[in-house]
């Protein structure tokens, strides 16, 4: 079987469920190493990339309805039973160190342009604005079509006021943004600007709807679902007062997302490895909260 069709076949199975493809035991269960972990517990960051730059492939392990719902019972039926924390720690392991993976991308981005993060940062957030902003424009100009073919003028005069002041709040962002451009970071690379949510490079000569593209695109919103479950993870450590997940270097297999899972080794890690993970941790969390 070609490299191509086996890839179309575990697509099929984790949409379909290998046991509708005739592939999977029907004795497996939930505790099975063969299970997704990433998949029982939430999201697998297998699902979340197909057909973009960061597409990871089919998952190797299996993401079976049955089983999820089997295990999701099973937790809230017993949720002391210590294989669950060890499944959610696993879980949260692979969710951090993906997204550590990808701030490290960042980072060397960052020195590649040689501009400060700061300045990044600022100039990353006047693009976004600049592209919500267009897109609210477009919205607005489809609702004062629809309210003028209901005959509700004083409606659509409003409507066209919002949208004149969006244009002016948009133009007075484009001018802040040149400006930034012109003062700041190396002239080879002054028009590039590293997104400091998924690593890709942005342009400044981009047009508002590529820019409004990538940041509604398939990569950018997984890698902000990923950074906002890390927020929820750390909430719900603080509830639990529970450490911080510790990760390993991503390897192939790891739970269904490539990534090792959490809680092997973590109790041969000094005090210090645990504060700087601590202090990782909550610097991911934070970023979009």
């Amino acid at each position: 079987m070609g490299r191509l069709a086996e890839m179309q076949r575990k697509l099929l199975e984790q949409m379909m469920g290998p046991e509708a493809m005739g592939v999977a035991n029907a004795n497996l269960v939930w505790s099975d190493d063969k299970v997704c972990r990433n998949f029982l517990c939430g999201t697998c960051p297998h699902a979340l990339f197909t057909n973009t730059k960061m597409d990871l492939g089919a998952c190797p392990k299996s993401h079976t309805e049955r089983l999820k719902t089997e295990f999701l019972a099973a937790r809230e039926a017993n949720a002391n039973d210590p294989i669950f924390s060890r499944f959610q720690m696993e879980y949260e392991s692979n969710i951090f160190a993906f997204v550590d993976e990808c701030d490290r991308r960042i980072r060397a981005a960052h020195r590649r342009l040689e501009k400060t993060p700061e300045e990044n940062a600022k100039t990353t957030n006047l693009m976004r604005e600049i592209a919500e902003i267009e897109l609210a424009i477009q919205g607005g100009t489809e609702k004062i079509e629809t309210l003028g073919e209901q005959g509700k003028v004083d409606e659509s005069m409003r409507e066209m006021a919002a949208i004149e002041a969006l244009k002016s709040e948009k133009s007075e962002k484009e001018r802040e943004l040149q400006q930034l451009t012109d003062t700041s970071g190396a002239s080879g690379h002054q028009k590039l600007r590293v997104c400091d949510v998924c690593g890709a490079y942005l342009s400044v000569l981009d047009s508002d709807r590529r820019l409004a593209d990538h940041f509604g695109g398939k990569m950018h919103l997984g890698y902000h679902e990923l950074r906002n479950m890390l927020g929820k993870f750390r909430e719900e450590r603080e509830k639990r007062k529970m450490p911080p997940p510790s990760s390993a270097p991503p390897s192939g297999t790891a739970g269904g997302a490539g990534k090792p899972g959490g809680d092997r080794g973590g109790d041969h890690r000094s005090s210090r490895d645990d504060r700087e993970r601590e202090r990782g941790y909550d610097r991911h969390a934070s970023r979009y909260e």
